[in-house]
C-alpha cells in the first residue's frame, strides 16, 4: 500500500490582491454558479447572466453587498435580506415565478423551503466569501 506523504507538497503561492473585482462581478459569479445548480435539479428557470433582466442581477449585486456588510451571516439571514428586498419591490408568493406578476415560489420563510433552494443560499454565500478578499473593504456597519 502505497502512501501520500503531505510534508513533500509545498505550499501555495499566497494570492496576490492587485486585482480587485467589484460586487458585480462577483454577483455575476454567484448567479451562474446558482444558474447551473438549477440546471442541475432540472429547473431552467434561471437564466445566463447575460440573458437574466436588470431585476435579477440588481438582487444577486444586493446579496453580494449584503454578504459583504455581513460576513458573519447565515444562509437563513441572507434569504431574509432577499424577502424583506422583494416584498419592497411589491413581490408576493407564486407557485411559478413570474417577473410580471411579481410572484415567487420561495417568497415563505426560510424554514419553509425546500432543502434544494436552502442550498443556493449556501452557494451565494459560499461564492461572496471566497472571493471576498479580491473585493474592496465592505462598509462597517454602524452601532
Amino acid at each position: 500500500m502505497s502512501h501520500i506523504v503531505a510534508c513533500c507538497i509545498p505550499d501555495p503561492e499566497p494570492v496576490k490582491t492587485d486585482s480587485m473585482l467589484h460586487p458585480r462581478q462577483v454577483a455575476r459569479i454567484a448567479h451562474e454558479i446558482n444558474a447551473a445548480y438549477c440546471r442541475a435539479l432540472g429547473d431552467d428557470s434561471q437564466p445566463e447572466w447575460d440573458n437574466a433582466p436588470d431585476w435579477q442581477k440588481d438582487s444577486a449585486v444586493n446579496g453580494v453587498k449584503f454578504h459583504l456588510e455581513h460576513p458573519d451571516s447565515t444562509p437563513e439571514d441572507s434569504h431574509k435580506s432577499w424577502l424583506k428586498q422583494k416584498e419592497a419591490e411589491g413581490w408576493k408568493y407564486g407557485k411559478v415565478k413570474n417577473a410580471e406578476t411579481k410572484e415567487h415560489p420561495c417568497f415563505v420563510p426560510y424554514d419553509e423551503l425546500p432543502a434544494e433552494n436552502k442550498a443556493k443560499d449556501y452557494l451565494f454565500k459560499q461564492v461572496v466569501a471566497s472571493l471576498r478578499e479580491f473585493l474592496p473593504v465592505a462598509p462597517k456597519e454602524e452601532a
